[in-house]
């Protein structure tokens, strides 16, 4: 029987970073996302894992940017909301289906698994870290500009990352 293990928000993010001008990387991160992982046991070697992204709920400090990026231009966020993630096997690696502005493809992300702790109010967590990389043109992200001295504004590559904690539910 599979045991279900909710996402801890509190103890978890999801960042990217990408490439600015060619000159500099630009970090930004998600601050409302849901995930979850059916496991059959504690290895979480062939866990299910499913995780929804609130596309406005992006965030790079900067408003003007934040607005653009969720605008047609980038995620579409009116349109495509969400971006999703699921996977039937979890381990130094995940591959899954990645939805983003209404495109799915898989994708390889490395993930380490931090271990399993009790809390001081008996709440069984378990950590994870993962890192990957995307191009964000396979997904429907193409805007850019060209700039004077040669090169694009913004890179294709985006990278990704996120520590995310879950709970053991009963």
């Amino acid at each position: 029987m599979a045991t279900k293990w909710n996402l801890d928000p509190a103890h978890s993010e999801i960042t990217f970073k990408v490439k600015h001008m060619m000159i500099s990387n630009i970090k930004g991160n998600f601050t409302n996302f849901t995930a979850e992982i059916e496991a059959e046991d504690d290895t979480f070697a062939n866990a299910k894992t499913t995780a929804t992204i609130n596309v406005d709920s992006i965030s790079t400090h900067n408003t003007d940017r934040d607005n653009h990026l969720k605008s047609a231009e980038f995620f579409n966020a009116e349109a495509n909301p969400t971006i999703t993630f699921e996977s039937d096997a979890l381990n130094n690696s995940v591959t899954g289906n990645l939805t983003v502005n209404g495109v799915t493809k898989p994708i390889t992300l490395d993930v380490d698994f931090g271990g399993i702790n009790v809390d001081p109010w008996g709440n069984t967590k378990a950590g994870f870290s993962f890192e990957g990389k995307i191009n964000r043109k396979d997904f429907g992200l193409n805007w850019n500009a060209a700039l004077e001295a040669g090169g694009v504004m913004v890179s294709d590559e985006v990278k990704i990352a996120g520590e995310l904690q879950f709970v053991k539910q009963a």
